[in-house]
């Protein structure tokens, strides 16, 4: 008997030890992980640097209050404003922390409550969070949700036009929906939202939670779209493994966010604070950036070529390495099927094979796991 809350639909993996973009099991076996934790291990599994950076915090403090300066918490904002569009940052435990504090701040910032979202997007699974996600099954059996939001087709800017007014404080959207299926904006729909924002006065919130810190060749996925957010929230990637979300904003918000308005007690951990300190050096290096996209390229054109005469396959898509192979059938026994060959994915959506391999994923890594796909789906 499990004493965990069965919250979780978990498939057959014990692990017992994990370095790079290699997960051994309790009983020996190997697996090649393009999962990542779900898009959170941009550095892989025990990346030297990032453990050296955490051990070496951990020699000094664990924990201090907020009530004190924490001269690493100073550090990685600056970094975090200097890379974006930002200029304030707010340290959280999570993305769901994060896009919570971005609500808050939205909603005091333009004395107005209705924000809009978009259809299968995610968001979290709080109770604001939860509200915010266009998914119908994250909200069932939960009674009345926090009022206000306001959902639309993603990628339709007639809709879009039709309910943002006067009313509106914010438009919040995944640049790529992520379990929503691995959908990308396009770039009309982003032109739209910048419209009816300059138009209406409103705020434009970016959830780079899975799509931020280098997953799609970018620093930022909203650098694809010639975007500028106002807020943007960040996590997963941002701690490679460590728990941390921000939410980061611009000049004209950063009084709404003054003492008392906001808090956490964990939150700007500075353990999780030095782990980011070195992802953000890594990462948004332009040679490094450089190489995620040649990697992308690589992956992508080898899963079409391998591919191309499976009919079942509808289509192979995202950007960096954020890929989600459609196909006709349910996704999740192909995840099955590709844990038994050692190799990890995700789902998304429910007929989509989500891949999100550790950036720093080598070709002949890249070659085992679309030879391990192909041949998997081609059976099918």
């Amino acid at each position: 008997m499990t004493h965990l809350f069965p919250t979780y639909a978990r498939l057959d993996l014990s692990v017992k030890e994990a370095t790079g973009v290699t997960v051994t099991d309790i009983d020996g076996k190997q697996y090649l992980d393009c999962a990542a934790g779900i898009g959170v291990l941009n550095l892989g599994h025990r990346h030297p640097n990032v453990q050296k950076a955490v051990e070496s915090q951990l020699n000094q403090y664990w924990h201090m209050s907020n009530l004190y300066h924490m001269p690493i918490q100073e550090t990685v904002a600056t970094k975090l404003a200097h890379h974006s569009v930002g200029d304030y940052v707010f340290f959280a435990n999570s993305g769901a922390e994060a896009n919570e504090a971005a609500i808050k701040l939205a909603r005091k910032a333009t004395g107005k409550s209705k924000i809009i979202t978009f259809d299968q997007s995610f968001h979290g699974r709080t109770f604001a969070t939860m509200a915010a996600t266009g998914q119908e099954k994250i909200q069932k059996g939960f009674g009345p949700l926090l009022e206000t939001f306001v959902y639309t087709n993603y990628n339709d800017s007639e809709a879009l036009e039709t309910i943002a007014d006067d009313q509106t404080a914010a438009i919040m959207l995944e640049m790529i929906q992520g379990e929503g299926g691995v959908i990308p904006a396009e770039q009309a729909f982003i032109d739209t939202i910048k419209h009816v924002a300059q138009k209406h006065n409103i705020l434009i919130i970016v959830d780079e939670i899975q799509t931020g810190i280098g997953r799609t060749g970018k620093r930022f996925a909203y650098e694809h779209y010639g975007l500028q957010p106002d807020i943007i929230t960040l996590a997963k990637g941002l701690g490679n493994g460590l728990p941390i979300g921000a939410m980061v904003a611009k000049q004209a918000l950063g009084e709404e966010f003054g003492p008392g308005s906001h808090g956490s007690t964990f939150g700007g951990n500075p353990l999780s604070l030095a782990a980011a300190n070195e992802v953000i050096d890594t990462i948004f290096a332009d040679d490094f950036l450089k190489e995620v996209e040649e990697k992308s390229t690589y992956l992508c054109n080898a899963l079409k070529h391998k591919l191309e005469h499976n009919p079942a396959i509808k289509d192979i898509r995202g950007a960096g390495l954020m890929v989600g192979i459609e196909h006709e059938e349910a996704a999740s026994p192909f995840v099955q099927a590709l844990l038994k060959e050692g190799l990890l994915v995700l789902s998304a959506g429910t007929n989509v094979i989500r891949l999100l391999p550790p950036l720093t994923i080598q070709y002949k890594e890249i070659d085992k796991a679309v030879e391990l796909i192909t041949t998997v789906l081609n059976k099918s």
